[in-house]
């Protein structure tokens, strides 16, 4: 058997270095993309996996829009909650500005002290009563707001009348403003009042923008929410009833005034699922890149393993005819393409911190994982030894006899 010399392949790479060059940036550039891409893609799935804090499967969201004269807007929101809260399968209706991963934002600035020029946090807000009731929202510490603290939305607006300065935070929010501190019976303010934080609920997800960092930073308001102001119903469902409330709620919404018009009615994994389009979409658009790359770099490999082998079929001859094996053969091709790969490895890497660099400047990205590079690399080595295994064992096919011919 012959002794296997990395000398003479790395002589034989260096007669070819244009294309040894070509096929090591291949798989240079192929890496760079593919641990970026990857990240993209993992850091995508976390981001459209966010818990939301409410019960997805049981809030069903209506918007209304109301023809002709308005009566009395407030006795008219509550007389359709209460024919909400008669639809069999309903647990609890309310009227809110939002809804978690929703399309439409409402946020407000948030300090700590009146004198303080600029704001802590800007901090999403839901407006509604019983929001988080409704919601089902899980409560870490005091209590929710009570129904005689609410204030009717428009009310407040126009400063006929101020409601109880209460409001409830999540965790998320608190550990903003306090860090490390319990914050029941801490005074925030928002505009020009105070508020005290009488509850603390565990999570409740923002809507409209994706600013990820503070999605969970966000507080329950004691104002009762009225449609004129771009409100909507968000009904609870009993488990597993929520497709047969949503019509039947629309139903009901009718029957108290039929010249109304419902302008949506969605369940809550509808509209979840239409904020995460966008990602879904980048998230195959990268795997398919990913894929692509891939099945590039590998026929890039076997094009290039076979016309290695049908340029060196009678030095392959010689070799056979020295006493090499089919083995040594098929182990030289391997090891050959072994080398490139890692040469176009090492510099894919570091093609792949200077893309994720750009990508953290220039779009606020997350650094790469470190992790993310040798997985890349041992996907790549694989590739490339599956993809060169088939010129690989035709050049161990070659008869010594080649070695004869002219």
């Amino acid at each position: 058997m012959m002794r296997l010399d990395i000398g003479p392949i790395l002589s034989t790479l260096g007669r070819h270095k244009l294309t040894a060059t070509l096929i090591v940036l291949q798989i240079a550039l192929t890496c760079a993309i593919l641990c970026n891409a990857t990240f993209l893609i993992g850091d995508r799935l976390r981001w459209m996996q966010s818990a939301s804090g409410i019960d997805d499967d049981r809030i069903v969201r209506l918007m209304v829009s109301d023809i002709g004269p308005r009566t009395d807007t407030h006795a008219r929101i509550e007389a359709d909650l209460a024919a909400l809260r008669a639809v069999p399968g309903v647990e609890a209706a309310t009227v809110t500005n939002s809804l978690p991963f929703g399309p439409s934002s409402w946020s407000t600035p948030v300090r700590l002290t009146r004198d303080q020029s600029m704001p802590s946090v800007e901090a999403g807000a839901y407006y509604g009563e019983a929001v988080g009731e409704t919601l089902g929202l899980r409560l870490v510490a005091g209590r929710f707001i009570r129904s005689d603290e609410y204030v009717w939305v428009d009310d407040h607006a126009a400063k006929q009348v101020r409601g109880s300065p209460v409001v409830v935070v999540t965790q998320a929010l608190a550990q903003r403003l306090f860090p490390g501190q319990p914050a029941v019976g801490r005074t925030i303010v928002i505009g020009d009042e105070e508020f005290r934080i009488v509850g603390v609920v565990e999570r409740l997800a923002r809507a409209g923008d994706q600013n990820r960092a503070g999605v969970y930073e966000t507080l329950l308001l004691p104002w009762r929410m009225v449609t004129a102001y771009g409100g909507g119903f968000a009904v609870r469902a009993r488990p597993g009833e929520a497709g047969k409330v949503l019509q039947s709620a629309a139903a009901a919404l009718k029957a108290v005034d039929p010249r109304r018009v419902i302008v949506e009615k969605r369940l809550y994994t509808e509209v979840r699922d239409r904020y995460f389009a966008a990602d879904r979409a980048t998230t195959v658009l990268l795997v398919g890149v990913c894929v692509a790359l891939l099945v590039v770099t590998a026929l890039g490999i076997v094009g290039l393993a076979s016309f290695w082998v049908a340029q060196r079929r009678r030095q392959i001859g010689i070799r056979r005819a020295l006493g090499a094996s089919r083995t040594d053969v098929l182990r030289y091709f391997q090891t050959e393409n072994f080398l490139l790969a890692s040469m176009g490895i090492v510099l894919g890497m570091v093609l792949a911190y200077a893309i994720n660099l750009l990508l953290m400047r220039e779009y606020a990205l997350p650094r790469l994982p470190l992790g993310y590079l040798p997985v890349g690399a041992l996907v790549l080595w694989l590739l490339g030894q599956a993809a060169v295994l088939a010129p690989a064992r035709r050049a161990a096919s070659v008869p010594p006899v080649v070695a004869t011919r002219g």
